[in-house]
């Protein structure tokens, strides 16, 4: 019986030692700070809220500044949160060296298991402003997921996909993951339109009216160059040439449009100037002398 209690008694005092640092970091909050601090807090969400509007109606009042308003905007994003979280910690807390020293110890290894991937998150987001794999406004492909970055977020980067989707892609996996950007800090991008004509084809002519229905579409953006290239694939167990065509469109929101009018112009192109899509090809193998003496 003894020898049991003797070894209960350390497990006690180390409860005990836990309850007195509960005890002391309470007696350390500024309970007064917590109303001050949920006030910090509402404001900074009401603010960050205003501002989006701002920087949107911003953006499309001056369309060819639109992506440095929106990269300077994310930096106010990060500093508004910085600011928040410093009034929040200095409001509710009182700051001696007690309370750090009880926070250290007390909280380290479990803030340190509970927030590992946000933590991981907000140094992603530091790097990502930093190194710039790519930028607010760009148009990136990353995980399947194909659209604008709208905001670089202190734990997780926005995506506005093509069909109007947002998605949200922690910051971490973007350190490790290959993203691609189609403009990277521009406001034009490059645009693949794939065209299949067959094999029997005037390819030469083909190529021409490809290249006319770019010239003209309100949504190029002549000063790059257009370029169009022809090579043969296999569609549907046949041969077809197919012209890809890469030009650059003047804004990447105009990416489908782009393509739409390009595509319908060509389309029309190609039935006026008689150019046919793909199709099973039958040749007639000539008789040979000896088959056609049997026949007679």
């Amino acid at each position: 019986m003894i020898p049991a209690l003797l070894t209960l008694l350390p497990q006690a005092e180390q409860v005990a030692e836990a309850q007195d640092d509960v005890h002391r970091i309470l007696e350390l909050i500024r309970w007064e700070g917590i109303l001050a601090s949920i006030l910090v807090i509402a404001a900074s969400w009401g603010f960050l809220r205003f501002f989006r509007g701002f920087v949107e109606a911003l953006g499309n009042a001056f369309a060819t500044r639109r992506l440095l308003i929106q990269r300077a905007a994310a930096f106010m994003y990060l500093a508004v949160h910085g600011v928040t979280i410093t009034a929040v910690i200095l409001l509710s807390f009182e700051l001696t060296p007690e309370i750090m020293t009880l926070i250290a110890g007390s909280l380290a290894v479990a803030v340190g298991f509970a927030t590992k991937d946000l933590v991981a998150s907000i140094v992603g987001g530091v790097m990502i402003l930093f190194d710039r794999p790519f930028q607010v406004g760009d148009r990136v492909d990353f995980g399947g997921h194909y659209g604008d970055v709208t905001l670089i977020g202190l734990r997780s980067v926005k995506l506005q996909t093509l069909d109007d989707n947002t998605v949200t892609i922690p910051n971490n996996i973007f350190l490790t993951d290959i993203t691609s950007s189609g403009n990277y800090g521009e406001l034009d991008m490059q645009v693949a339109v794939h065209f299949y004509i067959g094999l029997d084809q005037d390819a030469r002519r083909a190529t021409e009216l490809v290249e006319e229905a770019t010239a003209i579409s309100k949504f190029v953006h002549l000063p790059r160059p257009i370029a169009i290239a022809v090579d043969q694939v296999i569609v549907e167990s046949y041969i077809a040439l197919r012209l890809t065509l890469r030009a650059y469109v003047l804004d990447t929101k105009y990416e489908k449009p782009f393509v739409t009018d390009i595509t319908l112009r060509v389309m029309e192109a190609f039935r006026e100037e008689g150019i046919d899509p793909p199709a099973v090809l039958h040749r007639t193998q000539p008789e040979s002398p000896g088959v056609a003496q049997a026949a007679d």
